[in-house]
């Protein structure tokens, strides 16, 4: 049972140090209570406290690892309702399904077509991570060899499907090394499945046919001694569905519900006929609350938005994403080859070096820290003025690269050019494009 903010303060050191970033050890201890802080945020309380304190310092959606490798993940961690009260811990895991009558050389095809399915997008590597295999017709040893297959000659994770715990622990000796969910324990296999889970120390759905249903099965598994769990309400038409991950949501974070304090699993893949259909499912779970999300099939036009939502929805609103603030080399520039300058906003570099990269012109990319704002978002707040930039290109070492003085400022900073020539006499001041499509034939012109 979780313990109160006083129960939990007088667990604590009561130093008031504030190195867990608030001013108290009480301020902590409510924060703690109410889910707003980690333990592991003070470096002062003593191990008997700790072990006391585990329950009440958990996450009220546990945490809950998947697979192993390149392509390990995680699901649930969730603390908030809402990502601008925090932050969303755990990107949803996307996976595609597979049937166990697939012949082998299909399977190592697909695989392949899949893998391939890798998107670079402001330095991050975007791509699925798992494959949900099916139990299909009850062989088990056809289900040990596809499972067998996709861990030993792909980077994917698993999801094993079936009924069958017979099938079930085939398929789990084949790829226990690759940590798969095993899917799903249901009110008629609960002990075997959980028994399963349990000796292969392995994360496990559990399926019922409502919310409520999920309830006493989780409570027995949590007896058993099995935390690792994924929810299934069962529904598989669109709007309970969504209803439902509303509810497990609410219900872990507001009442404090232990028994629905779990991730989600959804199956956008067996709610519609087609993959379009699936895509914007799909794309509705990510958003509110989908811990997991499976597909009939991945295709780019299908994957590479949902990872770009996942992306967006997943990263931090209080924490911009930015480049080092310095020079940056795009080609081979020399002491001759355009000088651009720029904010340090993650998004605006990586689509204006990739648009200098394809003009095959070498530049000098100048970065200036503007606390990770868009060009034109930092010019309306100040951090990129005219004198900032000029003092900034003095500091920055550009001078000892190049003999020529003429500077590109972005076009939605055409305001700034005046203010930048002051601070840089003898400098030439060159508008450049609004557009980062623009880029290349502006330096082609050049």
């Amino acid at each position: 049972m979780a313990l109160t903010g006083i129960q939990i303060f007088k667990l604590l050191p009561k130093t008031n140090c504030k190195e867990c970033g608030v001013p108290t050890c009480l301020a902590f201890a409510m924060n703690l209570a109410s889910g707003k802080a980690e333990l592991d945020a003070c470096p002062y309380v003593s191990d008997e406290s700790r072990e006391q304190l585990a329950e009440a310092s958990a996450p009220p959606i546990r945490a809950v690892a998947l697979g192993k490798g390149v392509r390990a993940t995680k699901t649930g961690g969730e603390t908030v309702l809402y990502r601008h009260e925090k932050t969303f811990y755990s990107p949803t895991p996307i996976a595609a399904m597979i049937g166990s009558d697939i012949s082998e050389s299909d399977l190592e095809t697909k695989l392949n077509v899949w893998n391939a399915f890798q998107f670079e997008r402001v330095g991050f590597n975007l791509r699925p991570e798992l494959v949900a295999l099916k139990d299909t017709g009850g062989d088990k040893d056809a289900f040990a060899a596809a499972a067998q297959t996709i861990a030993e000659t792909s980077e994917f994770n698993l999801i094993l499907m079936s009924e069958d715990a017979g099938v079930m622990a085939a398929g789990v000796e084949a790829c226990k090394f690759k940590r798969p969910l095993i899917y799903a324990a249901t009110e008629g296999n609960l002990d075997d499945f959980g028994a399963l889970a349990k000796e292969n120390d392995l994360p496990l759905a559990v399926k019922a046919d409502s919310v409520e249903g999920l309830i006493p099965l989780t409570t027995k598994l949590d007896e058993m001694g099995l935390k690792d769990l994924v929810i299934d309400s069962g529904s598989r038409e669109i709007q309970q569905s969504m209803k439902d991950q509303i509810v497990i949501r609410r219900e872990a974070l507001k009442s404090l519900n232990r028994a629905l304090g779990f991730p989600t699993i959804t199956f956008p893949c067996e709610m519609a006929s087609n993959l379009d259909m699936e895509t914007m499912i799909a794309a509705m779970h990510i958003a509110k609350y989908g811990g997991i999300s499976v597909l009939s099939d991945f295709t780019g036009e299908s994957l590479f938005p949902l990872l770009v939502e996942r992306l967006n929805i997943f990263t931090d609103p209080q924490r911009p994403m930015t480049v080092t603030e310095g020079i940056y080399e795009i080609g081979t520039p020399d002491e001759n080859s355009p000088i651009l300058v720029t904010t340090n906003f993650a998004l605006t570099y990586f689509i204006v070096s990739g648009e200098i990269e394809g003009s095959k012109v070498s530049t000098w990319l100048l970065i200036k820290d503007a606390e990770g704002l868009s060009v034109l978002t930092a010019w309306a707040a100040g951090k990129f003025s005219g004198d900032d930039v000029g003092m900034f290109v003095k500091k920055c070492g550009i001078m000892d690269k190049v003999k020529h003085t003429e500077l590109v400022i972005p076009g939605y900073a055409a305001a700034i050019a005046g203010d930048v020539e002051e601070e840089l006499p003898g400098w030439t001041i060159t508008v450049g494009p609004r557009e980062a499509a623009h880029i290349p034939a502006f330096l082609k012109s050049k």
